[in-house]
């Protein structure tokens, strides 16, 4: 039979799609032709593409820090955890109703994590420990080791701290998508990407430190996480689990492996590895494979059983010249186990600033060096968290502490700045003492606007997950700028209100002479609202270059701190010129409509350019200081974190490059855009002896997270 198309050529199209080409197989005069055309890219795929390699260099750099694989990784390995309460297998390898199952082999070693994993059908795996059996070191193994064999469509690993979450007052995966949006500017620049990337299951959640949930909410936490079936592997102390357990259930579907003890078989060939050259471990190594062993050789290898006492003892041994590792063996000074370990982790940290510091770095004194983490410990138990916020540092300060010194810094700052501004204006004394009056008198109200904020707005002294940008600015959604050019305005015209009051106050001391009622009338009409303009045209303005951080690499401590000093600094060359030329040309503009009708009333209006283009600078300046120091996070950081506890000794001056610098020494490790102790124990114990120092009583233990 002829074909009907006037070339006889019949085309069969089939298409099949992949991430990111759609392949065309045509069918001309009996002959394949296939042809392969570009697809639109996925933009979830790109997101996802992007948080893997964010998440690929953070914790690759943290591996490095922390020394894990050098000379080699400890032999971390676990068994199937028969005895932990579990649910039943055939949940577990997800097999229809009826079927018998069998359990699973689970047993294994670091260099299998991602295997053993995989054979779990659920997706769904628990890892039990006690303190310091190596959890951190398979998490981060993990990690690294599923992304290395990871295809585009599979899920992006990603660490998460679970001693953050609070499962009473946020569902799991809300919180997922707030702490990915917190950590990986990728996920924070689209409103949606972190939402689609945990709702498609395109992020495996690695959730560390189940037991460091707060107290009493394991069972809410352990019912939260049985909400949603999502794929995860979640470690935890064996304790607090099986506790958990008992008062709620069982995690669904979930296998359940615990970490086995390091032997001395394990330690031997470490620890020769990590002696120095003049030897130092070998009385220990007889030691501990003596049979039978000695009391002292018990206790040792019982507390060598886990990597972070080997950790311990390395920092302490085998990192620092002259200290012999043999004097563990002395049961005269270290009678128990929990002797031992206590001293291990105190010394540590002394060990680590005795050691010379990378290039690039300064020394500390070990004895300071101790005190100020001792602090930073304590402030984080006090918080009941494990994040080191530079932004939060003053957050265990009392309220009326905080108030205060923020007074009285932005109250020193713009008091300064006026004062340069009226006496280079005026040319005499009285600008400088009309300037440190003023300065008083700000400082007094933003110290009020700073406890309003603390009491209303907390949210607000978060640092802000964007960047000015002077070129090609992307601005803020439509949305957003309205609600902050509105929330602008109304501030603005409150200040206008209490500067018109303030100026009052000013002429009454300064001059003598106070007039409540015509003069302070005409200051409202003429100032509140030409506040209240300058203030929304300096939130367009602002909002117009704020753009989305860096899209390519995750969050650093370092990096966050310098991106917000940089957007308040802009915030400040923005506010003064905007004031500057409102405060200036419309004051002109408004006096020209009062000066005839305050006339009638006996008011006389005097104004000249000089004059309002020095108040148009020196209320910018008294603004945007103000606003910077009493109402962002990083003018909080510089009051109460730069100033008041370095003044006070609680932390020293240069706390970037001391934060930095035990990051580099492994007291410290990087968790997003923040910094944690190595291990709960070492914040403990500094805390403890911060405690004990400032109580002045004798140390007794260690603080109980359980």
């Amino acid at each position: 039979m002829a074909r009907s198309e006037p070339d006889r050529v019949h085309n069969e199209i089939t298409t099949k799609t992949a991430s990111q080409v759609t392949q065309i197989g045509v069918v001309h005069g009996g002959q394949h032709i296939h042809l392969t055309v570009g697809a639109p890219a996925d933009p979830l795929v790109a997101a996802a593409e992007d948080l893997a390699r964010a998440v690929r260099a953070q914790w690759r750099a943290e591996e490095e820090r922390l020394r894990i694989s050098v000379p080699f990784p400890l032999p971390v390995r676990w068994r199937r955890a028969d005895e932990v309460p579990a649910d039943h297998w055939a949940t577990i390898r997800c097999l229809p109703a009826g079927a018998a199952a069998e359990p699973l082999a689970l047993d294994g070693g670091l260099d299998k994590v991602v295997e053993v994993y995989q054979r779990v059908p659920s997706g769904r795996l628990v890892v039990l420990g006690k303190p310091g059996s190596g959890k951190t070191i398979l998490t981060l193994r993990f990690v690294l080791d599923l992304l290395a064999e990871r295809t585009g469509a599979e899920a992006v690993p990603v660490i998460f701290s679970l001693a953050a979450w609070d499962p009473t007052a946020i569902t799991l995966e809300s919180w997922l998508v707030s702490r990915l949006r917190n950590d990986y500017p990728v996920l924070a620049a689209g409103r949606s990407a972190a939402v689609e990337l945990v709702r498609d299951r395109r992020v495996l959640p690695v959730l560390d430190g189940f037991d460091e949930i707060a107290h009493g909410l394991h069972a809410t936490a352990l019912a939260e996480l049985n909400a949603t079936a999502m794929p995860l592997l979640l470690t935890g102390r064996t304790e607090q689990y099986v506790a958990a357990v008992a008062n709620a259930r069982v995690l669904s579907a979930a296998a359940v492996v615990e970490l086995a003890d390091l032997t001395p078989a394990d330690l031997t060939d470490y620890l020769s590895r990590i002696a120095r050259a003049d030897g130092g471990w070998a009385a220990v190594l007889h030691e501990l494979h003596d049979s039978p062993r000695s009391a002292a050789g018990t206790e040792l290898a019982a507390v060598l059983s886990t990597p972070l006492m080997v950790a311990m003892a390395r920092g302490v041994y085998s990192d620092v010249p002259g200290k012999d590792p043999a004097e563990l063996l002395d049961r005269g000074r270290f009678g128990s186990r929990a002797a031992i370990e206590t001293y291990l982790i105190g010394a540590f940290t002394t060990a680590a600033y005795q050691r010379p510091p990378e290039p690039g770095h300064r020394r500390w004194d070990p004895e300071l060096a101790e005190r100020w983490l001792g602090y930073l410990a304590w402030h984080l138990n006090r918080l009941g968290k494990p994040d080191l916020q530079w932004w939060q540092l003053g957050g265990s300060l009392r309220r009326w502490i905080r108030v205060l010194v923020v007074g009285l810094v932005s109250g020193l700052a713009t008091g300064l700045m006026v004062a340069v501004v009226d006496t280079l204006g005026s040319g005499s004394v009285r600008g400088l003492a009309n300037g440190l009056l003023q300065g008083l008198l700000t400082g007094t109200a933003f110290s009020v606007v700073h406890w309003g904020v603390l009491w209303l707005a907390p949210g607000a002294l978060e640092p802000a997950r964007v960047r000015m940008r002077l070129r090609g600015a992307a601005g803020l959604p439509r949305v957003q700028l309205c609600r902050r050019v509105r929330w602008a305005l109304v501030l603005g015209l409150l200040f206008g209100v209490a500067s018109a009051c303030v100026r009052q106050i000013q002429t009454a001391l300064v001059l003598g002479t106070f007039e409540p009622f015509g003069v302070l009338i005409v200051d409202a009409i003429v100032y509140v609202p030409l506040y209240g303009l300058a203030a929304a045209a300096t939130a367009l303005v602002t909002a117009w270059l704020e753009t989305p951080l860096d899209t390519k690499a995750a969050l650093s401590p370092t990096s966050l701190l310098r991106t917000s000093r940089e957007h308040e600094t802009i915030r400040l060359l923005v506010v003064v010129p905007v004031f500057l030329l409102v405060m200036g040309f419309g004051t002109g503009a408004l006096v020209a409509l009062i000066r005839a009708p305050a006339a009638e009333f006996g008011i006389g209006v005097l104004w000249n350019l000089p004059f309002a283009l020095a108040v148009g600078t020196s209320t910018g300046l008294s603004a945007a200081f103000g606003y910077v120091l009493s109402a962002t996070a990083w003018g909080q950081w510089l009051a109460l974190s730069r100033v008041w506890l370095p003044l006070t000794g609680r932390l020293p001056w240069s706390l970037p490059a001391f934060l930095a610098d035990a990051r580099q020494r492994g007291v410290l490790r990087q968790a997003g855009s923040a910094y944690q102790f190595r291990h709960a124990r070492c914040q403990d114990h500094l805390a403890h002896a911060y405690q004990a120092r400032r109580q002045e009583v004798p140390l007794g233990g260690e603080v109980d997270r359980a």
